[in-house]
């Protein structure tokens, strides 16, 4: 979901296609996750049983582990933005209107876009079914915080719109902490042990909570960063990296054959160790044949589109069944794949034709509007 970012972190010719392959496996498992909005009538689901959707017996890890691609995200978004940001903005090259565009400039367009379809869809759904589609929440409270990306910040009253949001919203409040942190206190390492150990404290007393979870996965993942470009620089690279890709292939055999993936918070520490090793890893300037680079990439890019438009392609469809006075045929494997390619089809066009021009017409703007105020100040 951050493309623009990944340009500064690797030489010209050299791709972090590690990453980019991360990303694009985590916003396939949201994807099968959320298949199961095809069974939905209005917020709940029936008839449903999981085992049956389409090549379960190939995907049953996506079906049924397919939500937590979203901790992924965020280790994934705390691994390039303290790659990037943790030098600037804590030396003030990056002030906080930069910043802001920077984000801005990424994540809203689509948000707001993808918003007004939704709204514009749901409306047509409730007055042929009496109920929305999956999110109900859909009134003028929500859309206001929805208009601020204040979504899922505690204010809200359940999901509500393009519900899959809801992790951008949590997500935008750890860039504001992310930035004052790094601004105001300093880029230690011992920073992000010490935030790490809040999140951690917090949540054994008090439990899950999505905001605070995405904190400790943005700064466990940018940890991971701080590793990597201290150790890449010493003698110890070498003996890390074979350890921690040793790591990586042996942990999950070891999960499995003990089953200690019963435990009740094994996913969440899981996630928390597995996923900043893989980064760790996977997180290095190859070089491919321009085709595969080229691949690789576009799959990247379409991580963030595929992310906000799957829900609105899904309420598309549930309402032409409806008006048709059709069951939605979600056991099919030709609709199964059908809708996957339409998706990433899609995706792939949004992030082409609207996600980049709008990002570049914004980034642009603000250059323009910042040269004349220094400008005028002379």
């Amino acid at each position: 979901m951050h493309q623009y970012l990944r340009q500064d972190l690797a030489p010209k010719n050299n791709k972090l296609l590690g990453l980019e392959i991360i990303r694009f496996i985590a916003a396939m498992s949201v994807l099968f996750w959320h298949y199961q909005h095809f069974f939905y009538v209005a917020d709940k689901r029936t008839d449903f049983v999981s085992e049956q959707q389409p090549l379960y017996s190939v995907f049953s890890f996506f079906y049924t582990y397919g939500h937590m691609g979203v901790q992924v995200f965020w280790c994934i978004s705390g691994f390039i933005f303290f790659s990037k940001y943790r030098r600037t903005i804590s030396e003030k090259i990056i002030d906080h209107k930069k910043f802001f565009v920077l984000r801005f400039s990424r994540l809203y367009p689509l948000h707001f876009a993808t918003l007004l379809l939704v709204a514009v869809l749901q409306v047509i759904y409730f007055s042929r079914n009496n109920f929305y589609f999956v999110y109900q929440n859909n009134d003028f409270r929500h859309l206001i915080l929805q208009l601020f990306f204040a979504s899922n910040w505690g204010f809200q009253r359940g999901d509500s719109f393009n519900g899959p949001i809801w992790s951008i919203s949590v997500e935008v409040v750890i860039y504001m902490i992310f930035y004052l942190v790094l601004r105001y206190v300093g880029k230690s390492w011992l920073v992000n042990i010490a935030v790490l150990l809040l999140c951690v404290a917090s949540r054994v007393a008090h439990g899950p909570s999505p905001i605070v979870d995405c904190l400790g996965f943005f700064y466990i993942g940018g940890l991971s960063a701080i590793a990597l470009q201290y150790f890449e620089k010493t003698k110890y690279h070498n003996l890390l990296s074979a350890l921690s890709l040793a790591a990586v292939f042996l942990v999950p055999v070891m999960a499995y054959v003990t089953r200690i993936y019963h435990y009740k918070s094994f996913a969440f520490l899981f996630l928390m160790t597995y996923v900043p090793t893989l980064l760790y890893i996977a997180a290095r300037n190859v070089t491919v044949h321009p085709t595969i680079q080229s691949v690789v990439e576009a799959a990247g890019n379409m991580t963030y589109s595929s992310y906000l438009i799957h829900f609105p392609i899904q309420l598309t469809i549930a309402i032409f069944f409806a008006y048709t006075n059709q069951a939605i045929p979600a056991h099919s494997l030709t609709f199964f794949l059908g809708f996957m390619f339409v998706t990433l089809v899609a995706s792939y066009y949004i992030f082409r034709f609207f996600e980049k021009p709008a990002q570049d017409f914004i980034r642009h703007r603000f250059r323009r509007l910042s040269t004349k105020s220094a400008q005028a100040q002379l």
